[in-house]
């Protein structure tokens, strides 16, 4: 976020402005687990277009929840990491699964 950026005065609304996005929450679990390469992440996150999770990745990283490793290598390497702020996103995520997993015990697969 950038500083001029004015916050909600909502808490749960700020929450939902940096994580709301469902490609969002799933590269914030892919990246709990440690730093990926993109191709790693497009494949562990399944059905996300490069342009979609290229955007993603910049807002999270403009956010301060990714940080964005360039290593001068030919061919390029980029490797991605949540940053202490990501980070501090896990009981959410956590949260997020556990009642997930309570409501597919309870309604079953549909």
């Amino acid at each position: 976020m950038t500083q001029e950026t004015a916050l909600p005065a909502c808490p749960v609304e700020t929450t939902l402005m940096l994580i709301s996005d469902r490609w969002k929450v799933l590269i914030l679990r892919d990246l709990m687990a440690g730093t990926k390469r993109f191709g790693e992440l497009q494949r562990s996150i399944g059905k996300v277009s490069q342009k979609v999770l290229t955007a993603n990745l910049r807002t999270m990283e403009h956010d301060g929840l990714v940080h964005r490793e360039v290593y001068a290598e030919v061919p390029p390497r980029v490797e991605y990491s949540l940053t202490e702020t990501g980070r501090s996103l896990q009981p959410i995520v956590d949260a997020m699964k556990a009642w997930g997993e309570q409501y597919q015990r309870d309604h079953g697969a549909r």
